[in-house]
């Protein structure tokens, strides 16, 4: 039976501290325990009906890392909130791993406290609702949608190799928390696929999935994009504006390239991700946002932080959970289960009354091709097939016919960029083009590979040298399939 007033068992070493959060949760109507010790914390937390724990990390006898892990050992079921100093982010983050809710950090602000703890007290609350209705009999109680999850994380993120399957055990595991998720991986391998699973798996499925890529949005608009604006607040601002994060409220924000955000903005983004709070662009309000984050890079943040490009503070409160997108060369087995999901997909798209099938000499080839656009090149490669395809199965004429095809439009168009006083090309030469769009991603395609390898892989220099902006020269690569990771390192 749930408890009228929420309770909450306050745990702290410093007598005045463990006072003043008692006072301040008694006037928001919780039902306080105040403890100075997790010895005589823990009997009272595992025998009594509390709904969150609310620790100092840093006590004597016993820290609160221990006191969360004897909890859990003892089968508590209610969530467990630390605080910690800035100095113990990283041990913080490792509770988080092991069940903890959240964590904060001293000093922090009281409005923000309170946020925090009314949503682990609510998600404590869904968890003991739920255990309750496993005791009422099947012809009454409520299907569990758990099946209806897991059906649908198995179908978006398909294939049989123990890489994939990990994939779908990590997102089942992590889903139901409120912890931040890092996803890594190689450009194409589906990280924004796991970020929509993890949404759809989560208590915030009902709540909108909000996407932004960090790396696609100039730098003088991307705070007006994550934060709002004001009417008036700068030149152009005719109206107030909406920011993605408040746009979120209730749900997920996915924060994709989230590497590519200048270290300006991430400052801004820690104190949101903190606070619960944003401030628009040119306003002094604050505004509440109940948000979780899944953030997706393919950078080694880590790397980063080291070279000062990436906020310390802000990779650990990103990096609480992390999956690793395996890429397609690490998973080939799961390349003719991903073909057919595709030709199911085209089928639908295009309206075709027959079923596209693939020769299985065909499938073969491409279960041994290399793909280091990883999915997202299988998925184009195979599009492609289709459109050349005369009729519904797909021989191995058709990719001989495609792989033709390419090699002469790659050797008609191969003039280095910028020769403006090349000799003209043989109209022989081009004679079996017989797709414009192709020829031109293709050229596009060396040129952009070219910019980023005399760049060392920097995307906003090489938009620069391009005369791109930062946003179109993100979305060509995006389109075509470049990882600009490939690039980093090297110049000519």
């Amino acid at each position: 039976m749930i408890a009228e007033k929420p309770s909450i068992a306050v745990v702290d070493d410093e007598p005045n501290m463990g006072k003043i959060l008692s006072k301040v949760f008694i006037m928001e109507g919780y039902e306080v325990h105040a403890f100075d010790s997790p010895v005589t914390a823990l009997p009272v937390i595992a025998a009594g009906s509390v709904d969150v724990v609310l620790s100092d990390l840093r006590m004597p006898g016993m820290t609160g890392e221990e006191m969360l892990e004897k909890l859990r050992a003892q089968g508590f079921a209610g969530e467990i909130i630390l605080m910690t100093a800035y100095a113990t982010v990283e041990s913080a983050m490792r509770c988080v791993r092991a069940g903890a809710f959240d964590y904060v950090t001293k000093p922090f602000e009281t409005k923000s406290l309170l946020a925090t703890v009314k949503r682990a007290v609510e998600k404590a609350r869904r968890a003991d609702r739920q255990r309750s209705t496993e005791t009422i009999p099947a012809t009454t109680a409520a299907a569990p949608a758990s099946p209806n999850i897991h059906s649908s994380i198995d179908k978006e993120l398909i294939g049989n190799s123990p890489e994939m399957a990990t994939v779908r055990d990590l997102i089942r595991r992590i889903a139901p928390s409120e912890a931040s998720v890092l996803v890594t991986g190689e450009s194409g391998t589906g990280k924004e696929l796991a970020a929509r699973a993890i949404h759809r798996a989560s208590a915030r499925a009902a709540k909108r999935f909000v996407a932004i890529n960090c790396a696609s949005i100039p730098e003088t608009l991307i705070e007006s994009e994550l934060f709002g604006h004001e009417k008036g607040s700068f030149t152009g601002a005719n109206e107030a504006k909406q920011g993605l994060l408040e746009a979120a409220d209730g749900g997920t924000l996915f924060l994709d390239e989230i590497g590519e955000l200048p270290l300006a903005l991430q400052a801004k983004l820690l104190r949101a991700l903190q606070e619960r709070e944003i401030t628009r662009v040119g306003s002094v309000q604050n505004i509440h946002v109940d948000i979780r984050v899944v953030a997706a890079t393919n950078r080694s943040l880590s790397t980063a932080v080291q070279q000062n490009e990436f906020r310390e503070d802000l990779y650990y409160r990103l990096n609480v959970l992390n999956i690793r997108m395996p890429a397609l060369r690490k998973r080939a087995s799961d390349i003719p289960m991903l073909v057919e999901k595709f030709l199911r997909e085209f089928r639908e798209r295009d309206g075709l009354k027959v079923d596209l099938r693939i020769a299985p000499d065909v499938m073969q080839k491409l279960a041994a091709m290399e793909w280091p656009g990883n999915v997202r090149e299988l998925r184009n490669y195979v599009e492609r097939l289709t459109v050349l395809s005369e009729g519904p199965l797909i021989t191995m004429q058709v990719l001989t016919d495609l792989s033709t095809y390419e090699s002469q439009t790659f050797k008609a168009i191969r003039v280095p960029p910028g020769t403006d006083d090349a000799p003209p090309r043989d109209p022989k030469e081009i004679s079996d083009v017989i797709n414009f769009r192709h020829a031109r991603d293709r050229f596009e395609a060396e040129y952009i590979k070219k910019v980023l390898r005399s760049c060392g892989g920097n995307v906003s220099e090489a938009a620069k040298k391009s005369g791109m902006s930062r946003r179109n020269f993100y979305e060509k690569i995006e389109k075509l399939g470049i990882d600009p990771s490939e690039f980093k390192g090297a110049s000519e």
